[in-house]
């Protein structure tokens, strides 16, 4: 069986759908910042579609990991000589594969910063994109603050230091463009939080502004950020994928990417430097993200915290068994019809109800095996950018509230920490001791978990929204989730 490379290309079974241009021919436009599964099922994708039409030979991308934790997707990489396989799982049980073959360089920042920045000096980069998840901007969840006290972003301050942060690497590469006399990049975010490119020109200008705020000034003024939509659901790859990968089709792949059918990307037409022509392969290039935006985190990914803590108390571990169940089933639409729609602004050439219900399709595929544990990781990145504004709209609105108030008392359950059989529950989060500190109290204080101001902002203020917390939570610890959705569901 061969292992994957550029060497073994032309041994692999005609199943494998493979590069068709010349890779040698290829030259990096894009420096991105965090190679995960996502990146490769989405953007990478989008490149090497590109590129099979004999466009954008000048855009291939350099990978960078920029957390230690990168080493062994820098050795999977420099193996496959930045080949990998991508798995689009249907419904049907049908599974395609591809090699892609858009990314054609890797470093690691933590091995040689001063490589990267150089590369990204380089004036062949035009574009800088990013996938360094929610909670890689280093901003405060309520008030948006960047924090400046953060060890890390001390650290990359101190003259000559070597750079650990993507702040200091983008910065310092683009200082040194503009020492150079050369343009600066686009910096063009691909992470799934509201308007990521007005954040992300808020976080780095925050940065170079600790630098000098000359510095600062320039960055929010002079450097294009674009805002983009993303969406395609990619599950952690597994030795199950591998395993399969290689039975199927006969490859060896140190870490293939699993995916759905479904991708969307929605891309704000703002570059400095140009771009490659993304629409040309299905990249919705618009002039406002937001409409598209706010459709996806307030009903994708919203949904997806209403049934990852819930499911998970009543027994679930993946996200296709949640959604097949009838009952959690009505509580999506519940949520999704009478909390989240009325919220949105229309869409332009989106039909929501269409939309909705390919939502619910995507969401019972049996073969993504997305788990529920993935949903649940890094609640308060998540929480407080896909629930909360649906909560706090329809809280001034007169709205309906109880599906999203279910999701929050779910998630303070979920944070004791042990599931409604007594099991174990594995709480991972940035904050998670003090999440689970203060799960532990909410049997003497309901209001215990919803309390933290930093999280939740004002909200425990509001008796409306506190009453009908204090409810369903006792209904979830009492009676269990199952009882407790019944009820609310019930509840006019």
């Amino acid at each position: 069986m061969p292992a994957l490379s550029s060497r073994t290309l032309s041994l692999l079974s005609a199943s494998v759908a493979t590069p068709g241009y010349d890779r040698g021919q290829v030259r990096v436009g894009i420096v991105h910042l965090g190679v995960g599964g996502f990146h490769r099922s989405h953007q990478a994708m989008y490149l090497d579609r590109l590129m099979e039409r004999g466009e954008a030979l000048d855009w291939g991308i350099c990978g960078v990991g920029v957390l230690p934790g990168d080493r062994r997707m820098a050795q999977v990489m420099a193996a496959q000589d930045c080949l990998y396989t991508l798995l689009v799982t249907h419904p049907d049980g049908f599974l395609g594969a591809r090699v892609i073959g858009s990314i054609v360089e890797y470093l690691l920042a933590p091995d040689d910063p001063e490589a990267v920045v150089e590369r990204m000096t380089d004036p062949a980069i035009r574009i800088v994109s990013l996938t360094v998840t929610e909670g890689g901007y280093n901003v405060d969840a309520v008030t948006g603050a960047f924090d400046a006290t953060d060890a890390a972003v001390r650290a990359d301050l101190v003259p000559g230091a070597a750079l650990r942060t993507s702040f200091g690497l983008v910065t310092e590469a683009l200082v040194r463009r503009r020492e150079r006399g050369i343009a600066p990049f686009t910096v063009m975010s691909c992470d799934n939080i509201p308007g990521n490119g007005d954040v992300a020109r808020r976080s780095f200008a925050a940065f170079a502004a600790l630098r000098d705020a000359e510095l600062g000034e320039w960055v929010e003024r002079e450097v294009p950020f674009p805002n983009s939509m993303v969406d395609r659901i990619t599950p952690a790859t597994t030795d199950v994928h591998r395993t399969e990968l290689a039975r199927r089709f006969g490859v060896e792949d140190g870490w293939p990417v699993i995916c759905e059918p479904w991708t969307q990307w929605v891309l704000e037409d703002s570059f400095g430097s140009g771009r490659p022509p993304l629409e040309k392969v299905g990249v919705q290039v618009v002039g406002d993200v937001e409409p598209y935006e706010l459709m996806k985190l307030r009903l994708l990914n919203g949904s997806h915290q209403a049934m990852g803590y819930l499911g998970t108390l009543a027994g679930y571990g993946f996200m296709h068994d949640v959604c097949q169940d009838p009952l959690f089933r009505r509580f999506l639409h519940g949520y999704m019809d009478q909390e989240a729609t009325p919220t949105l602004a229309p869409v332009p050439g989106i039909d929501l109800d269409s939309y909705k219900a390919d939502l619910i399709g995507r969401f019972s595929n049996p073969n993504m095996r997305d788990t529920l544990a993935r949903l649940c990781a890094e609640s308060s990145d998540r929480i407080p950018k896909f629930l909360l504004p649906v909560l706090r709209a329809n809280l001034a609105s007169g709205g309906d509230i109880r599906c999203t108030v279910a999701v929050l008392a779910g998630w303070a359950r979920y944070a004791e920490g042990v599931g409604e059989d007594g099991r174990p529950i594995e709480v991972v989060d940035p904050l998670r001791d003090r999440l689970m500190a203060a799960a532990r109290r909410q049997a003497g204080d309901p209001l215990a978990f919803v309390s933290d101001r930093e999280l939740f902002g004002d909200l425990v203020d509001d008796a409306r929204f506190a009453e009908a917390y204090v409810r369903t939570l006792d209904l979830v610890r009492s009676r269990g989730t199952r009882a407790a959705l019944e009820e609310v569901l019930r509840t006019p």
